[in-house]
């Protein structure tokens, strides 16, 4: 007895130890399973975005049969998920934001004129007719807004060459074709998937304000300034005054060039002697003396040039007095030879004409 006691004692006891298993092992599938039908695919879990463009989150999401879904919509940084906020309803978002999707499988939304404001982490909730039916897709989308800035030397100089680079803070996420613009006129021989600029062998037309931008999207970068630097080209002398140079009085001579930057140092020769610098030569009370020519050379830290030689001829004052005299005095003989031949010629009409009245007479 006592021996069937023992063992209806130990299989008592061993059934008891043995039956708790089962059921926890029967719970645990029934937890794979359950997890396994509830989930959200995001198509790509980081955007990068340009400013004032459009977005497509795009994902689909599964849940067990026999739920039906009450209620789909965006959310973004949840910090608690029974109070997620609905995007469509934020006033920030009712205007831009499309749900694109279903309350099946699909749940795409699209994002219009982003901003940087825009950044977020973005998540799908959904809500079902049951107390356990809610779910929220994590990791969710993790959406950066970035602008354009143009990277580029403040100045180089004609004849080299230059590389100019459209910036982005992050990688963009779709394709693009980069656009640039020079004093807002587009280079439209200038449309590459590479985000740089190259400039061969620079010329002063190549001086200006460069933007860029990306095919198909409205944003343009903010214009950066390339300035080209070339040493003085075109030196030329201005004479003022321009006319007849006469003795006594002033004369300018200007040193006039094309150099960027401008230049700032001129030298001045008379034939081949300095005589002084400045931009403006002047020379006041101007005598014969300072006839011959003359000619400024123009200087930068790029290079310097010569201009062609100007000749100044400077006309003595009594020179022009004497002739102006001899002038009147000769025109004033002849008026007055031509008087009195006019007077002779009528004093001798004049006696021939008694004569011939006399002659008469007598007959």
């Amino acid at each position: 007895m006592s021996y069937c006691t023992f063992v209806v004692g130990v299989a008592v006891v061993i059934s008891f130890r043995m039956a708790p298993p089962l059921p926890l092992i029967f719970l645990l599938m029934i937890h794979r399973v359950s997890s396994s039908d509830w989930g959200v695919n995001y198509s790509h879990l980081y955007i990068c975005a340009l400013k004032n463009s459009s977005v497509i989150m795009s994902c689909n999401y599964t849940y067990p049969t026999g739920y039906k879904i009450e209620k789909v919509f965006w959310t973004k940084n949840p910090v608690n998920c029974e109070n997620s906020p609905d995007l469509s309803e934020d006033p920030e978002y009712s205007q831009r934001l499309q749900y694109l999707g279903d309350k099946q499988q699909n749940c795409t939304i699209r994002l219009s004129h982003v901003t940087q404001k825009d950044s977020h982490m973005y998540y799908f909730r959904f809500t079902t007719d049951k107390p356990d039916g809610k779910w929220t897709g994590k990791p969710g989308v993790n959406l950066t807004v970035t602008d354009l800035q143009v990277e580029a030397p403040e100045r180089v100089t004609e004849g080299q060459n230059v590389s100019l680079t459209c910036k982005s803070s992050c990688a963009l996420t779709d394709r693009a074709t980069f656009i640039w613009y020079r004093n807002s006129q587009p280079l439209t021989e200038r449309r590459d998937r590479n985000n740089q600029l190259l400039l061969q062998s620079v010329r002063r037309e190549d001086a200006g304000r460069y933007s860029c931008a990306l095919q198909e999207h409205t944003y343009i970068s903010p214009a950066v300034y390339l300035s080209v630097t070339y040493p003085p080209k075109h030196t030329f002398v201005a004479v003022s005054p321009c006319c007849e140079l006469v003795e006594g009085n002033s004369v300018n001579l200007s040193c006039n060039s094309d150099s960027y930057p401008p230049a700032l140092n001129f030298s001045w020769f008379k034939g081949g002697t300095f005589v002084g610098s400045g931009r403006i030569y002047s020379i006041s009370k101007i005598s014969s003396n300072h006839s011959g020519e003359y000619k400024c050379k123009s200087i930068t830290e790029h290079g310097e040039k010569y201009s062609d030689a100007v000749t100044l001829n400077v006309t003595c004052v009594g020179c022009l007095v004497k002739l102006y005299t001899t002038g009147v005095v000769c025109g004033a003989a002849v008026v007055i030879m031509m008087v009195l031949i006019w007077v002779k010629k009528r004093k001798d009409t004049q006696e021939s004409q008694h004569c011939s009245r006399q002659h008469t007479i007598q007959n």
